[in-house]
């Protein structure tokens, strides 16, 4: 990454997020860095999709259907704001930030779901954002631990707590993830 890509990045971050999300964001780059050199993963390449990652997250929801309708996204995504902001923000990325690796867009696309057979990149984006320590959830200790331990059995905690909450709540279960946990499973 360029100093002035990451610079525009940056000025991006800090013009248009709210001081809780760039506090997250800035956090998830820290522990994707951390993963990274601990898993010997391109530490350029998580701190790029980490500073990505979240790029479309408080961006209010009429906003986010307007881009799925215009991206051409599965209309899935509209009124959902938790799973589109990351599809979204892995296609401007591309389109706009000409970034073409397809491991950093994926790890930005699939970020909140997980996939089957995720790249370690893919992997450490995933665990970075769910437990960078201004998170706060039933279990978070023993993914964290676990993050540094093994990554795959990290992930696979992770990707079972986020199925078991969103069961519990009624939400909208996205495949992607159930066939990342059922991929670790395997």
């Amino acid at each position: 990454m360029q100093c002035s890509d990451k610079k525009r990045i940056i000025e991006y971050i800090e013009g248009h997020m709210t001081e809780k999300r760039r506090i997250h964001t800035y956090a998830v780059v820290e522990e994707a860095k951390k993963l990274s050199q601990r898993y010997g993963e391109d530490m350029e390449k998580a701190e790029l999709a980490a500073l990505f990652h979240d790029f479309f997250r408080g961006v209010p929801e009429i906003s986010l259907n307007g881009y799925v309708r215009q991206l051409g996204l599965d209309p899935v995504y509209l009124d959902n704001a938790n799973l589109a902001h990351s599809k979204i923000a892995a296609l401007i990325m591309e389109r706009e930030y000409h970034i073409k690796d397809q491991d950093i867009l994926n790890a930005v696309s699939f970020h909140t779901t997980g996939r089957a057979n995720m790249s370690k990149l893919e992997k450490i984006i995933y665990l970075a954002d769910a437990i960078e320590p201004n998170r706060s959830y039933p279990g978070i200790e023993e993914i964290r631990e676990l993050a540094y331990q093994k990554l795959e059995e990290a992930c696979l905690a992770a990707l079972t707590h986020s199925i078991e909450y969103i069961s519990c709540k009624g939400l909208y279960l996205d495949q992607d993830t159930v066939m990342a946990r059922d991929s670790l499973i395997d």
